[in-house]
């Protein structure tokens, strides 16, 4: 995976589907449908698997041999049932790295999977892992490497273009809807990508498709990437960005290796893979702070995941479960102004009084209850509102505060020392209009 390079764009572009010009206050500007059920999938993972899997290398510089490409147990169901089991929602396959090895059978180039001994040249990675996904209900999407390093054309700009084009053509008109495009700047040192044909060519035939991009390609993307390659948000992490005093609603997404450093497989690698107490760690970085996680997984030479990827996937998925299944709010709330926020059920939500700006949800219980995390989820339909906001505990005096915090999104987890109390409430503080609140649930997790 490559590390993203500001890119220096020799054209200002101005793209449909860009922010209303009107919005010029943050919370003015709101998500579409599309990027209000992209952020409800919260977690996806991204697949690594190529020449580079036979060759140990991360990058590949566009001379490997086609023939090396001969996976002997190809699998994507494999892959499929691990990432089900994970609990990731959605699944982007890499169909080009930056080598220029294309994944299926394209007519742009014989130096593909056409050119392998893999499926006597008939195979077609691309729709083998694009029906898996469908098969296990996990939504699919692309990622195409603007840069090449083996097409001898990519030193021509104009010839270039329509070569790139061509293969994002038959991307995107053969495998379904894609829920997510990949649109990386690696490698464009010398090269301006002409990013509008790009986005406007995918848009005719996904109108739908979100597109993931590097915040200085502010008018081309849907979705921001973090910033980084740990699988880290910070906070505080606001869903709207600012480039320039132009505003436009851009969640970000956190990629990282299910493998320290490694997004390809490597041999002898086993000290690489992640712990289970590091992904839960990742996960409340990322899904925790309101954004969204993309995991990376790489299949071995035999086209399957290692059987401790798959055990640590299962792992991962099973303690995020456990974890937070615990709700000790749900199904004791019986009040009908505010059970939609406590009703575990995040399509309902609690709404402040009409044009307030501070607001209270408290929950009281029969007997007191211990618990040591929050998960509070805003209803960003109409926008990211509120601003300021604390969980607080009843200490049989007043109000202690547990933890305190300002951008909510979402989604937030917030973790403070173990607490008992018989009541507990959501305190907003500030909220730039009316508080929208989908769930407020509290968990005792000191034990998972």
């Amino acid at each position: 995976m490559p590390t993203r390079s500001l890119l220096r764009l020799g054209l200002i572009a101005i793209l449909a589907c860009a922010a209303p010009l009107h919005a010029q206050n943050f919370t003015d500007v709101k998500p579409s449908s599309q990027q209000v059920e992209w952020q409800d999938l919260e977690f996806g993972v991204i697949i690594h698997f190529g020449t580079n899997t036979f060759l140990d290398r991360e990058w590949g510089d566009g001379t490997a041999d086609p023939k090396i490409f001969a996976p002997t147990n190809f699998d994507p169901e494999q892959w499929m049932r691990a990432i089900k089991a994970a609990g990731a929602k959605y699944v982007i396959f890499v169909a080009k790295h930056h080598d220029g090895f294309c994944l299926w059978p394209t007519e742009q180039t014989n130096y593909s999977v056409k050119a392998s001994p893999w499926g006597n040249g008939q195979g077609d990675v691309v729709r083998r892992v694009s029906d898996a996904a469908h098969k296990y209900g996990l939504k699919f999407g692309i990622y195409l490497s603007p840069w090449d390093r083996h097409e001898p054309k990519y030193k021509n700009f104009a010839e270039y273009d329509n070569y790139y084009i061509a293969e994002l053509q038959e991307l995107i008109s053969n495998y379904g809807d894609l829920v997510e495009f990949w649109l990386d700047g690696a490698g464009s040192e010398g090269h301006v990508y002409n990013f509008p044909r790009i986005i406007e060519n995918l848009r005719v035939s996904q109108p739908n498709t979100l597109v993931f991009a590097d915040a200085a390609l502010f008018e081309y993307g849907d979705i921001r990437w973090a910033g980084n390659e740990d699988g880290r948000i910070p906070y505080e992490n606001w869903n709207v960005l600012d480039r320039h005093g132009y505003l436009r609603w851009r969640p970000a997404e956190a990629d990282t290796p299910l493998r320290k450093a490694h997004w390809f497989w490597h041999p002898n690698d086993e000290t690489s893979l992640k712990s289970v107490h590091e992904l839960i760690s990742i996960y409340e970085s990322t899904v925790g702070h309101g954004g969204q996680l993309m995991l990376g997984i790489a299949p071995d030479k035999r086209g399957l995941l290692p059987e401790v990827d798959v055990k640590r996937l299962e792992e991962f998925g099973a303690a995020v479960g456990k974890r937070y299944s615990g709700n000790l709010i749900s199904n004791r709330v019986r009040n009908a102004t505010t059970n939609a926020a406590f009703d575990g059920d995040p399509n309902t939500f609690w709404s402040a009084p009409a044009g307030s700006h501070h607001a209270i949800l408290e929950v009281a219980f029969a007997k007191p209850v211990s618990f040591d995390h929050s998960l509070t989820m805003e209803w960003l339909n109409d926008g990211q509102h509120i601003q300021h906001y604390r969980i607080e505990a009843w200490d049989g005096k007043g109000w202690k505060v547990l933890t305190e915090g300002h951008a909510i999104g979402h989604k937030k987890i917030d973790s403070f020392r173990p607490v008992t109390t018989s009541r507990v409430r959501l305190n907003i503080l500030e909220s730039s209009s009316e508080a929208h609140v989908r769930e407020f649930q509290i968990y005792d997790v000191g034990k998972n």
